[in-house]
């Protein structure tokens, strides 16, 4: 009875599988359409890709106050992981006192052990960019 059962189940098994192998090609296109990646990411300069790159950087650098804007608000309006407030003039005092060069390290930098990341996570600003959000929240702290 046993050896029965386990016949009728390879027999079930192999008939499945043959009718698995037996694909048309617009089953395996459709299968291949449902299973592909959602998108892909380019390289500039990869000429492989179907399409540019859509971040496109603008030729203009962007002022202090719009990478503030973008990339430090979220902490420094709320003071989230411990990031001094924009406007708060005694959290920023110390560390103006250390001077501009400091405050641009940390802004470009990160400070390792906090929330405080590199480029406040706007990996897409240049340096320049990350000193005048710098000097907007500087200035707007005193």
């Amino acid at each position: 009875m046993i050896n029965r059962l386990a016949l009728s189940f390879l027999a079930v098994l192999l008939a499945t599988s043959a009718v698995a192998l037996e694909l048309t090609n617009a089953q395996r296109d459709a299968i291949v359409e449902r299973i592909k990646p959602v998108g892909e990411s380019c390289v500039a300069g990869d000429i492989t890709c179907a399409a540019a790159p859509a971040t496109v950087v603008s030729a203009e650098p962007r002022t202090g106050e719009d990478v503030y804007n973008a990339a430090c608000m979220a902490c420094h309006s709320t003071g989230a992981a411990g990031a001094p407030k924009y406007g708060d003039a005694v959290a920023w005092s110390g560390r103006i006192a250390k001077g501009m060069p400091a405050l641009y390290a940390t802004g470009v930098g990160g400070v390792p052990g906090t929330g405080m990341i590199a480029k406040g996570g706007c990996m897409s600003c240049s340096d320049d960019e990350v000193y005048a959000a710098v000097d907007y929240m500087v200035a707007g702290s005193q």
